[in-house]
């Protein structure tokens, strides 16, 4: 056994382990389990168990404000004995551990800053950033209403739609999501800063900040700035053809994320840095509570930061809200040589757009004939890979690792139902 995010090993009782309690409680369901090192090794309790669970449960209450859901048994592992402490995340956040709120980093317990704290403290009275009041109460909505009408088919906005659409609060006034979807705010830090690069990062080309203006007015000005760049017209003929460099439905696809899912008490810009051979979109914020980086790439699962504005960008058909996202992102780039890349950090969430290479491989002979017919074909078994190529078995199996290995095929299932297709 390995500890993970939501499982820590102890050798012994000490009161660390209450830190521990406060993390799963303000972010993630997690167990601690007691008589195991951190290496995994079993060691059992060395005490009566049931005398230890009890002091565990007075630890807990003794320390922790307010105190926890949590389950505490005992389990017999060979001759040995563990006690298991289930902890389930609360509602009234945050859970303080003498005057302090904690949370998980990978395997580690640490205490949250004064921005994470006042989120905590947000969640337990059920409010996000996007429900605080707005700054400004005289707001307009000509961009919205445009894309209402180009969506929905609502001729005309009015106070009832955009207290059905959440933007305006029960208690009479427009909240910051309301003031974020306005034709104009005066939130410093709600924009999108584009830089296009030429051969290198000393040659900047174009420069825009895009501020105080819609969400959807940035959303379709970086738009058009990409198919700028990245979308040319190829003459055959008499026929104009219109080619994508880097695709077109990936960018907007991570652009809507971006400005759906990042945070709104970071004094930042969305950052799109665009490069001869790919993009990049860095988003202030990283991974909501309790979603793991694992969970955010395979598991197409979605946490709403902003569920306000996420509501809107789905009602207006921009993003759909079932954690789709990165799944048709790769879509995008399913018969190209080059893939995008996620990288998720605590503070920020970067996806990378690579051009796109189709039929331009540069492999050995063998390699290029297996491609070749795992293109053709889909997906095969390695015995049918050696009927289509004339190759041995060992021979098969040596490219299929190189391809492998250059993360050009995948391996799908195990034993003899395993297949082979392009990544």
């Amino acid at each position: 056994m390995k500890e993970s995010y939501n499982l820590e090993f102890k050798e012994e009782i000490s009161r660390t382990f209450l830190k521990t309690v406060s993390a799963y409680a303000n972010y993630n369901d997690g167990e601690i389990l007691f008589g195991i090192d951190d290496d995994g090794q079993l060691l059992g309790m060395k005490n009566l168990a049931t005398e230890e669970s009890l002091r565990i449960e007075n630890m807990i209450n003794d320390s922790l404000v307010p105190v926890p859901n949590f389950e505490i048994s005992v389990e017999a592992i060979g001759d040995l004995k563990v006690i298991r402490l289930a902890v389930k995340k609360g509602k009234d956040t945050p859970y303080y551990c003498k005057g302090k709120a904690y949370k998980r980093a990978d395997t580690a317990t640490i205490e949250v800053d004064r921005f994470e704290l006042r989120r905590l403290a947000m969640e337990g009275i059920n409010l996000n950033d996007e429900d605080r009041k707005a700054s400004s109460q005289e707001l307009s909505f000509a961009v919205l209403e445009w894309w209402l009408q180009e969506a929905a088919g609502i001729e005309k906005i009015n106070l009832d739609i955009l207290k059905t659409l959440n933007l305006y609060n029960k208690d009479g006034y427009y909240n910051l999501a309301g003031e974020l979807l306005a034709d104009h705010n005066e939130i410093g830090f709600s924009g999108i800063d584009i830089v296009k690069f030429g051969k290198d990062i000393s040659q900047i080309q174009f420069r825009k900040t895009i501020t105080n203006r819609s969400l959807l007015t940035q959303f379709d000005m970086a738009i058009e700035l990409f198919e700028q760049y990245y979308i040319f017209e190829e003459i055959d003929g008499y026929n104009r053809t219109k080619k994508e460099r880097i695709p077109k439905e990936a960018f907007r696809e991570s652009l809507a994320n971006a400005i759906v899912h990042r945070l709104w008490d970071i004094n930042s810009f969305i950052q799109i840095a665009m490069y001869e051979d790919q993009i990049e979109i860095n988003s202030p914020g990283g991974l909501p509570a309790g979603v793991s980086k694992e969970e955010y790439l395979y598991g197409n699962i979605s946490v709403l930061r902003n569920p306000i504005i996420a509501g809107v960008f789905d009602r207006l058909n921009i993003i759909e809200k079932f954690g789709t996202g990165i799944a048709r992102i790769n879509e995008e780039y399913l018969h190209s040589m080059t893939k995008p890349l996620f990288d998720v950090s605590e503070n920020r969430i970067r996806i990378v757009l690579p051009v796109i290479k189709i039929d331009k491989l540069d492999l050995p002979e063998d390699e290029g004939i297996v491609y070749g017919v795992l293109k053709e074909a889909g997906e095969l078994t390695r015995k049918a890979i050696d009927l289509k190529t004339g190759f041995d078995k060992t021979k098969t199996i040596r490219v299929l690792n190189k391809l492998t290995t250059r993360q050009l095929i995948t391996k799908e299932g195990s034993g003899r139902s395993v297949t082979y297709k392009l990544k």
